[in-house]
């Protein structure tokens, strides 16, 4: 016997699946959530999107698995909350696990979903942004669940390029819930909250014998700090997804689009004297090139990108005039700014992604050249540090590159100079841009005339002023075209400005290839 259908009744059932839809896990596991100072998915969302914009899709949605109890588990949504709405009135496409239900675990459907998401977003050609919260596959599923997993890989990749990939990593996400994120272009991490990692403590224990806290193996202070994995540290949920929305407004929508302009009225034409006694000119002395950031770029515009990782160069978004630009800049007060193998890698990505999105680059270089030593040559820094050569060869943006203290060696080509592609070459007057510095050239050129002098020390001192006069300056690097403008410390920003300026419409096609071999 059938019960005819009402507008009403139906509407009431569509009510009460909603309903369930929303209470996820119920209320006693969103009470457990909450006393772990965490959010829950939609809570999330709430916060990520303009307020009243978010459209939920495949609300509905739920799992088709029958075994090992699952049929008595089934919640509509299958544990993630999909769906679009505006940030800053543009266009973001999220997901958000729910960890509530069955762990926020990876099931056929629940994958399914995050899929369906990502290739809206890649069609629209919109932002998206994942808020991960799961324990990994979901093995009531069997096998069938790693084609959503799998799946998601796939659009990570076909995405890569063409839209800003955000990952806010809300919990503890273990095996295949952690390589999605490592695909994105950032990952922010909560203190305390948030893991990633393959295995956990426990399967270490057993296979290796090594005792590991989950936090010590896979938290946020090891992932910022010692693996690179995540881009930002935020102390609570609620953090968290502010650092989305704030890294969100120096992006394009996608590669065809230019960042939004955001103009904090910061006059173009500001000077600064400050910047000559910030930067020593005696090379002995270090100093923090935030400072120098801080100086030229609007005011309170810098998003510092992997600030606890590599901190001998520093990356990150500024604003110019309103404009994003990328800024690359060695950090003096860290290993004298020298290059690593970590800090090479960081850079190279960076730049990578700058390039991408149509962010201008602007290059500050104080660097005495690559960090010496047995365990960097044996980590690969000859592989690795090709990178940045690499990176700065390929990209096709404006690239800006200011020359303060130190050019010394390679190092200056991994920077980006004349030869590499940069599109102007600045440098300040006390700039010195050689092979070596002066009192290392000078011992080796002079060696055995050195030795062989009456007053040694005297005749070394002499041709030191010498080199220095004639090539340890920025001059000679001008007369031969390797530096197209000396120019004041405190006239950097309206220079930078103008050179930005004349550079917006730069078109440099790329050679016709299937893709480059980046040296990985």
């Amino acid at each position: 016997m059938t019960t005819a259908k009402t507008h009403q009744g139906e509407q009431e059932r569509l009510a009460s699946l909603e309903q369930r839809a929303e209470q996820g896990g119920g209320p006693e596991a969103i009470a457990r959530h909450h006393q772990r100072g965490k959010l829950t998915a939609r809570e999330r969302l709430d916060l990520l999107f303009d307020r009243g914009s978010f459209v939920e899709v495949n609300r509905l949605a739920e799992s088709q698995a029958v075994d090992f109890g699952m049929q008595a588990k089934k919640v509509p949504g299958d544990g993630v909350v999909t769906g679009f709405g505006t940030v800053d009135g543009r266009p973001v496409f999220a997901y958000a696990q729910d960890v509530t239900v069955l762990g926020g675990s990876v099931g056929t459907i629940h994958g399914e979903k995050i899929c369906r998401i990502m290739d809206e977003a890649l069609k629209v050609k919109a932002p998206l942004v994942a808020l991960n919260d799961s324990g990994g596959g979901r093995l009531h599923e069997g096998f069938f669940a790693s084609r959503g997993v799998a799946g998601m890989f796939f659009r990570n990749t076909a995405a890569s390029g063409v839209i800003p990939q955000i990952t806010g990593m809300m919990g503890s996400c273990a095996g295949v819930s952690v390589y999605s994120p490592a695909l994105t272009d950032f990952v922010v991490m909560v203190k305390g909250t948030s893991h990633m990692v393959i295995t956990g403590p426990g399967v270490i224990k057993s296979v290796t014998g090594e005792n590991v806290s989950i936090e010590d193996l896979g938290g946020a202070k090891v992932h910022s700090e010692v693996t690179g994995q995540a881009h930002f540290v935020a102390e609570s949920d609620a953090e968290c997804i502010r650092t989305i929305r704030r890294l969100l407004g120096y992006l394009p929508s996608n590669h065809a689009q230019a960042p939004p302009v955001n103009d904090g009225g910061d006059d173009p034409d500001r000077v600064d004297d400050s910047l000559e006694q910030i930067v020593p000119a005696n090379f002995k002395k270090s100093y923090d090139m935030h400072q120098v950031i801080e100086c030229i770029t609007d005011r309170h515009s810098f998003l510092e990108v992997l600030p606890r990782f590599a901190a001998n160069i520093i990356v990150g978004f500024a604003r110019m005039e309103g404009a994003t630009v990328g800024i690359v800049a060695n950090q003096p007060r860290i290993k004298a700014g020298c290059l690593d193998v970590d800090a090479s890698a960081k850079a190279a990505r960076f730049i990578r992604f700058c390039d991408c999105f149509n962010i201008p680059l602007i290059n500050l270089v104080d660097v005495p050249g690559y960090f010496p030593g047995v365990a960097q040559e044996q980590a690969g820094i000859i592989r690795h540090g090709a990178k940045m050569l690499y990176a700065y060869s390929e990209a096709t943006v404006p690239k800006i590159t200011l020359a303060l203290r130190k050019e010394y060696g390679g190092a200056v080509m991994a920077m980006c100079c004349v030869g590499m592609g940069v599109d102007l070459m600045l440098a300040w007057p006390i700039a010195q841009l050689v092979v070596l510095d002066t009192t290392a050239a000078v011992d080796l050129i002079f060696r055995k005339e050195i030795q062989g002098a009456e007053d040694p020390e005297s005749y070394r001192q002499q041709k030191i002023a010498e080199y220095d006069y004639k090539y340890s300056n920025p001059y000679h690097a001008a007369s031969n075209m390797l530096v197209d403008s000396v120019i004041r410390p405190r006239e950097t920003r309206p220079q930078l400005i103008r050179a930005l300026r004349m550079l917006k419409n730069k078109e440099r096609p790329a050679p016709i290839k299937r893709h480059g071999n980046i040296p990985l």
